[in-house]
């Protein structure tokens, strides 16, 4: 399959922003020139969409960096084939992924007129700029920063599933790693690389094979897994896999990468007006382990914006906001209050009518990205169904403090290392009730919804 780059990722940049209403920076803790601040492109990981960045991005712009600098990209179908060499409906190859950043890259370059990018990513995304930079790349690109990427894979196996690029005994990582110069470096030259990584939280970085679904198989990786020789190699006690990019911790470290001194601040500092927007998108083909992810716009569907009392997710009053998705996929822009607690509901063909309720937002983003959910006949027989998402990091039953309708840790959310970002609750009692979920310091309340109805409530985590 070949991929076109979207229109709505140029949309992105704040070149463009005047046509989605994105306020302009304000309210930083510093102000540096911004030709001192070269355009930063992330890329996500395996399913994620560009908005896993959100809280990076206002770190970054808490730190004086332009916003039409910041450039997340949504890959349109993010998730990995099984044997990268076998075409496989709804997931891409290492190639494509590699032509996407590609694209995205030239996008960025023309619209601010630099030279070079940085680029940051997280799990697969670190994939496609290792391969980008290794094959004619590198002179576009003056650093790169790796969170949590199984640089080695998350196995190193002759025998078994040697097509996945997450095997570090296949052709793609083999290649990648195969040493370089006088000192045998696994790092393409001419790009200062820098690797984040958890001391042994990372469920991608273990001897044992249980975070894919094979405990007791020996993976010949250790918890240095995502480190390189040739980079520099920053090790955060306790991250999880998805904190290794998306967390203050880290951010704190790639910042002090980029900008060569450290962040004035890791607190994401509040703007006076707040503009969102981002993408719809829906799900792809359902196999064994149910609907894939992909970035491509949900044509036809509605959403709609309402404001909640803080205290018993209740609405007030009539919906803020609304909007049919069109072909670029945007349902902004929306003036937001910065201190407001917000409602979004998603209506499509082919899906629960999906209450999101969410913290409320401090800054501007253009990367808001939502997607209705579907519902599976074995959630039917409850009431009412509550997902609990947090999409930047795992929920650590010993690390943290999990809370959902009064019950800690919710069901479904095993202890050891953290490897689950979501939570189901089904409700038998009365629908139409405040729901709370709680994670550490971060709080939401919404109300339950009836799935007779074909109806289903998310708590969606912002820290």
């Amino acid at each position: 399959m070949h991929f076109a780059p979207r229109s709505m990722s140029r949309r992105r940049l704040v070149l463009a922003a005047a046509a989605s209403g994105v306020a302009p920076l304000v309210g930083c803790a510093t102000a540096p020139s911004a030709d001192a601040m070269p355009p930063i492109v992330f890329v996500p990981g395996n399913g994620d969409t560009g908005g896993v960045w959100m809280t990076t991005l206002w770190r970054f712009e808490s730190n004086g960096w332009p916003r039409e600098r910041l450039h997340a990209v949504d890959m349109p179908y993010p998730n990995a084939r099984d044997d990268d060499t076998k075409a496989q409906p709804g997931r891409s190859s290492t190639a494509e992924h590699m032509a996407y950043l590609s694209s995205e890259v030239k996008t960025v370059l023309a619209a601010t007129g630099a030279s070079k990018v940085v680029l940051v990513g997280n799990s697969r995304g670190g994939y496609a700029i290792r391969n980008y930079i290794a094959n004619g790349g590198a002179p576009f690109v003056s650093r790169a920063v790796l969170g949590g990427v199984p640089n080695h894979g998350i196995l190193f196996n002759t025998s078994a599933g040697l097509g996945s690029e997450f095997n570090g005994a296949g052709p793609f990582l083999m290649r990648l790693n195969a040493p370089q110069g006088a000192k045998g470096n696994e790092v393409t030259p001419g790009v200062r690389w820098l690797t984040i990584r958890s001391d042994h939280e990372d469920k991608y970085a273990q001897p044992d094979g249980a975070a894919f679904g094979r405990r007791g198989l020996v993976t010949n990786v250790t918890f240095e897994g995502p480190a390189l020789k040739g980079a520099d190699n920053v090790v955060i006690a306790g991250l999880d896999h998805r904190e290794s990019a998306h967390s203050a911790k880290a951010f704190a470290e790639m910042y002090r990468f980029i900008a060569g001194r450290p962040p004035a601040t890791l607190a994401i500092v509040a703007e006076p007006s707040v503009v969102l927007d981002g993408v719809v998108s829906g799900l792809g083909l359902n196999n064994a382990q149910g609907d894939l992810t992909t970035n491509l716009p949900l044509v036809g569907a509605t959403l709609e914006v309402y404001a909640t009392n803080a205290t018993t997710g209740e609405r007030l009053g009539e919906a803020r906001h609304r909007k049919t998705i069109g072909a670029d996929g945007l349902w902004g822009p929306f003036a937001a209050d910065g201190a407001a607690h917000y409602e979004f509901v998603i209506a499509a063909a082919g899906y629960a009518t999906t209450h999101i309720y969410r913290s409320p937002f401090p800054r501007s983003s253009r990367i808001v990205d939502m997607h209705p959910e579907r519902l599976a006949d074995a959630d039917r027989v409850a009431k009412s169904l509550v997902i609990f998402n947090r999409s930047r990091g795992y929920f650590g039953v010993s690390r943290d403090r999990v809370v959902l309708d009064g019950v800690s840790p919710p069901a479904g959310i095993p202890s050891g290392v953290p490897g689950t970002s979501s939570a189901r609750l089904k409700l038998d009692d009365a629908v139409g009730r405040a729901v709370v979920g709680e994670f550490n310091d971060e709080r939401i309340v919404g109300r339950t919804w009836p799935m007779a109805d074909n109806q289903v409530v998310v708590l969606d985590l912002t820290s």
